[in-house]
């Protein structure tokens, strides 16, 4: 379908991750005409994958490093991609870390808690402060919808991947709860202040994901599959292309009228227990 191809320039920060790399295959496939990828390490394998799998014959891929936590390594990410491709059109936020151990409120390390939230929430603040600044400096433009005609998108869309954290606890994990309920703030506070210049900002908000974070969490908590398999209706966890299918959507000429807005993807879990 014409509204949910792309046509612009992609931001991926996170690239080398599980949903981040996704993210990057599912852009290239839709037909962006060139990639930033961006994560501490570059990964010529992303790059080469994405070139692979693009459908846009002018598709061109960049990867560079990124500290999200550093102001200077955040400016040169966004003007390396100004520079390279001209403008950036979409910018996904595909990082974030998880707590060094599963303690009580009380147990929670300081230092820890400033870590986490350092690259879970400072790090989507600097990166969509950057390319909104850089979004704001460029012209909206127009897609061609074929029989729905051309339509105005706007001069940007940021996205960024949070998680259901942001929406409710889990105990022993207070530093990464609370990072991840901070987003929420800083995409709905982007969202208003963005708004009338039409730059969208809006956030995903998967449960478990099959990544290595996940892995790593049940490598913690055994338990976890069964768990699973028990509450949730698809007895798995989420799939990476899953979460990169929801960035797409939100990056679309069909989503030009979804701003500020939390997808939440958790097969139902928050509606409310099942019984029976």
């Amino acid at each position: 379908m014409a509204q949910f191809k792309l046509d612009g320039v992609a931001i991926v920060v996170g690239a080398t991750g599980g949903i981040g790399r996704e993210v990057a295959l599912t852009f290239a496939e839709a037909g962006v005409k060139g990639i930033l990828l961006a994560d501490l390490v570059t990964s010529a394998e992303v790059a080469e994958q994405t070139k692979f799998l693009a459908s846009n014959p002018a598709f061109k891929c960049l990867s560079t490093r990124v500290d999200v936590t550093d102001v200077a390594s955040v400016d040169d990410m966004v003007k390396l991609a100004v520079e390279t491709f001209g403008r950036i059109d979409y910018c996904v936020n595909a990082f974030g870390v998880d707590v060094a151990e599963y303690v009580p409120f009380q147990q929670t390390s300081p230092e820890d808690y400033d870590r986490v939230l350092a690259i879970n929430t400072k790090g989507p603040f600097l990166v969509t402060r950057a390319v909104g600044r850089a979004m704001l400096s460029q012209k909206p433009v127009q897609v061609d919808l074929g029989r729905l005609g051309h339509r105005d998108v706007g001069r940007g869309s940021i996205v960024n991947v949070s998680s259901a954290a942001a929406l409710v606890a889990v105990p022993g994990k207070v530093p990464y709860v609370t990072s991840k309920h901070a987003v929420t703030g800083v995409t709905k506070a982007a969202a208003i202040d963005f708004k009338s210049a039409c730059i969208r900002v809006n956030q995903v908000c998967p449960t478990w994901v099959r990544t290595p974070m996940f892995e790593e969490e049940c490598r913690r908590v055994p338990q976890m599959p069964e768990l699973l398999n028990k509450i949730s209706p698809i007895k798995r966890p989420i799939e990476p292309d899953e979460v990169a299918a929801a960035c797409l959507y939100l990056c679309s000429p069909s989503a030009v009228s979804v701003n500020g807005h939390t997808l939440t993807l958790d097969t139902g879990l928050l509606v409310g227990p099942t019984i029976g």
